[in-house]
């Protein structure tokens, strides 16, 4: 099969990460595949090595949204099959479709966020929509009326390394003791992320816990959270890291995974943090249920209960050595079982075949 994969940036989002691993996946097992991109370059471009590449822009615009030549670039690459990856790429698949009636044009869906009309038109106009959870895929039938036989629920693959050992010196200089309560959150510093619930949630803990709530990313919200902290007189407890290419070693150092993100489709953090051995505890949102076993391998709590919250993360403190082992134990093989790369690999080329076999 002829594949091309459309996304608009190599950012350093999950999403992107996705469709790197995805067009190099489908490469390394013989499917000739293009990976396109609006703007050229972004953080992921080292990554997409091995993989066919072309960018629309001949020059970065900073315009996430302008593809200019789309439909010719496509016509020219002549695939089987479309796969659409983040919000961008969506929004053009009813034109993708139109231009290129021979092939399977497939949209994702893997946001909790309201979609621009011209995704929503693309929903309607694709040959089939890959949700990234159940919950998602729900979604999809309820809000945007995709009937089921046109949709599918691929979870994400898992992409880090195995656990590796924590490092005492990172966590000296972040702060940390040997008997501190390390809180860690791997994620994009956007509005609908809520880390300034953590903040906020993390400030209320009792003052004979001695924690530590560590941020790996960056984005927009992370002045605002900044000040935060500083406003509630815990800025020498949480630490603002940036964005880090190979956040591993923050995992390996930390106790406990904690997000409180009001929109998602599924963590790939809550995914990444367990498969790295930590114990979550999430604020409920579309796909979190899917990204943990409940109380076994993580807590899930309402939007908006800090108490809720702290109690979670307490209860995780107040664990032996032996019992947190085991739960990471949990933790570790069910990240790896369900969400193994080369499962979603084959469940998208199954598709794929599934959808040339039965246009």
């Amino acid at each position: 099969m002829k594949i091309l994969v459309v996304q608009d940036h190599l950012r350093s989002g999950g999403t992107e990460r996705q469709s790197v691993f995805l067009a190099r996946a489908f490469t390394g097992l013989g499917h000739p595949t293009l990976l396109l991109t609006f703007r050229p370059g972004g953080v992921l471009e080292a990554e997409a090595t091995g993989v066919a590449r072309r960018s629309l822009q001949p020059w970065d615009s900073g315009l996430d949204w302008f593809a200019p030549g789309l439909r010719r670039a496509a016509r020219t690459a002549a695939p089987d099959i479309v796969l659409l990856m983040g919000r961008m790429a969506n929004s053009y698949g009813a034109r993708l479709a139109a231009a290129l009636p021979q092939a399977a044009v497939v949209a994702t869906y893997r946001t909790g966020k309201p979609l621009p009309w011209a995704y929503r038109r693309s929903l309607g106009r694709v040959r089939h929509v890959v949700a990234n959870s159940e919950d998602a895929r729900g979604e999809l039938r309820t809000r945007y009326e995709v009937p089921p036989a046109r949709s599918s629920a691929i979870h994400n693959s898992l992409l880090v390394r195995p656990p590796q050992p924590a490092d005492p010196a990172l966590r000296r200089s972040l702060g940390a003791g040997p008997g501190s309560f390390v809180l860690l959150s791997v994620a994009m510093f956007r509005r609908e992320k809520n880390q300034r619930a953590l903040i906020e949630m993390a400030a209320a803990l009792p003052s004979t816990l001695d924690w530590r709530l560590w941020f790996v990313g960056d984005g927009p919200e992370r002045a605002a959270c900044q000040k935060r902290a500083a406003a509630l007189g815990v800025s020498d407890k949480v630490a603002f890291v940036g964005l880090k290419a190979d956040p591993g070693p923050y995992y390996a150092a930390a106790d406990c995974a904690v997000h409180a993100s009001r929109s998602e489709a599924l963590s790939n953090f809550l995914i990444e943090a367990q498969a790295q051995g930590l114990p979550a505890v999430a604020c409920q949102a579309q796909g979190i249920r899917e990204c943990l076993v409940p109380g076994d391998t993580g807590w899930v709590v309402a939007q908006n209960d800090l108490e809720g919250f702290r109690n979670a993360v307490l209860a995780v403190a107040a664990l032996t050595p032996e019992a947190r082992r085991a739960l990471g134990s949990r933790a570790i093989a069910f990240a790896r079982e369900a969400f193994d790369p080369q499962r979603q690999v084959a469940a998208y080329l199954s598709l794929f075949q599934s959808l040339r076999t039965h246009p």
